[in-house]
């Protein structure tokens, strides 16, 4: 593990303080050669925990994604009757007891059974593991809506008397509830926040943690993306009056990027969490490694509060793509961000087709939300978990629900309703954008020692 500057008694540490003035400038610079091997560091994947709309566990999420088997059904959604929602149906006392669930938020379980989960297939071993060296990054849409909304219609049956409010209301409120409780859950005491970064949360919670484990300041890291929103009112009906919320008499089909009669968005739970470590801890302990971070990128369009912007989109793709040391060709699986709705699909498909549209024949492209929605925060690092078993069995899952190709986002390479058998995956480039125009663009590849 790291921490080579305190070890040497240097209190000039990396990963602590600096000192002022002239005394930190001679450290830093006696330990050049050792941060210039930081920054480089190869950071690779070694554990993956996750719920989805249609799946438990990494397993049985990939098998439904090759068997077409969507996870969207109806919701009772107040004041707002019966809506379409990806709900999540994991066991949330698996890790937590009856008055952790009641206490904490939706939002908190849902990170508490993914890093539980992630921690146990890394195989480390935990007890072992020096908490204060541990970092806790998750990306996240929004939080507090769901708790606030609650306490207002709670408080709405007394008369609005505020004595009835819950105590318990602003922790359960603070941005970093959800890496806060899975701080709580596991003993971590390194950094443990959330990254509020709309629908691009996923990919930033990786991104982050990559970031970090580069610079020292944590040996091992649980990162990724959580949503509960579909416990909160307030999403549906502000996507309802964009006229952007999905409609459809079967509830399985009602997710459909791509598809000429796609109406919208289907607002969606889960959460997925991986466990990120520098290459070498991660092979002297002998970790199973499923996949090495390649390149990534982060930039915004500055354009609009909610329509995407395809050159600033394009951008990021192709930066990440660079950083990666690669060229577009390289690039074999490419997951797209297209949520259904009509324009913005439109929008990623130009940004794509600029990138990948000539030169590319090895790239194939899928999409994940037409399975189980939008997951919000968790959308990126879910939709990353259901490609990274391509590496191993060369399948690349479709998208589904696409009856008739609307003509404007028919891209070379796009794989659609059944699952496509390739020569070679040795790639994944995982898109993922937001509101206010972030985007963010993350890629893996194929782990070789």
């Amino acid at each position: 593990m790291l921490a080579t500057l305190e070890r040497e008694g240097d209190v000039s540490r990396i990963g602590g303080g600096a000192l002022p003035g002239i005394a930190f400038s001679g450290a830093l610079a006696s330990h050049l050669p050792f941060a210039e091997s930081m920054k480089s560091s190869r950071i690779v994947i070694t554990g993956v925990g996750l719920t989805a709309p249609n799946g438990n566990s990494l397993a049985e999420f990939r098998r439904n994604l090759l068997d077409g088997v969507a996870g969207v059904e109806p919701m009772e959604i107040r004041y707002m009757g019966t809506q379409l929602a990806g709900v999540c149906h994991y066991d949330p006392l698996k890790y937590q007891k009856k008055k952790e669930v009641r206490v904490g938020t939706r939002a908190g379980s849902i990170s508490i059974y993914c890093a539980r989960e992630a921690l146990a297939d890394s195989g480390v071993n935990w007890e072992a593991v020096p908490k204060d060296r541990v970092g806790i990054y998750i990306g996240c849409t929004e939080h507090g809506n769901v708790e606030t909304e609650n306490e207002i219609y709670n408080v709405s049956k007394f008369n609005y008397d505020t004595k009835f409010w819950s105590h318990y209301h602003n922790p359960r409120t603070v941005a970093n509830n959800p890496a806060g409780e899975a701080s709580l859950n596991l003993g971590v005491t390194g950094p443990s926040y959330t990254i509020g970064a709309a629908c691009a949360a996923g990919n930033l919670g990786l991104i982050h943690a990559t970031q970090m484990l580069r610079l020292g300041e944590v040996d091992f890291a649980i990162c990724g993306g959580v949503s509960e929103s579909i416990h909160t009112f307030g999403i549906f009906a502000g996507f309802k009056s964009q006229n952007a919320l999905a409609t459809h008499e079967d509830p399985k089909k009602a997710s459909r990027p791509f598809d000429k009669a796609r109406n919208g968005i289907v607002i969606s739970e889960g959460g997925c969490l991986y466990t990120l470590e520098r290459l070498e801890d991660a092979q002297a302990r002998g970790a199973k490694i499923y996949a090495e971070i390649a390149g990534y990128h982060v930039n915004s369009d500055a354009s609009d509060y909610v329509l995407p912007n395809p050159t600033r989109q394009a951008e990021c793709v192709r930066a990440a793509v660079k950083r990666a040391g690669l060229e577009p060709k390289d690039i074999h699986i490419v997951n797209t961000h297209a949520t259904a709705t009509p324009l913005g699909d439109i929008q990623e498909c130009e940004a794509i087709r600029a990138v990948f549209g000539e030169g590319c024949p090895d790239t194939h492209i899928n999409n994940t939300k037409s399975y189980i929605g939008h997951c919000m925060g968790a959308a990126g690092a879910l939709e990353l978990a259901g490609n990274l078993p391509s590496f191993e069995d060369l399948t690349v899952h479709p998208t589904i629900n696409v009856d008739e190709l609307d003509p404007q986002c028919a891209l070379p390479g796009l794989v659609l309703n059944q699952p496509r058998k390739v020569a070679k995956v040795d790639t994944i480039l995982n898109n993922s954008f937001g509101m206010l125009g972030i985007n963010s663009t993350l890629i893996v590849k194929r782990f070789v020692s």
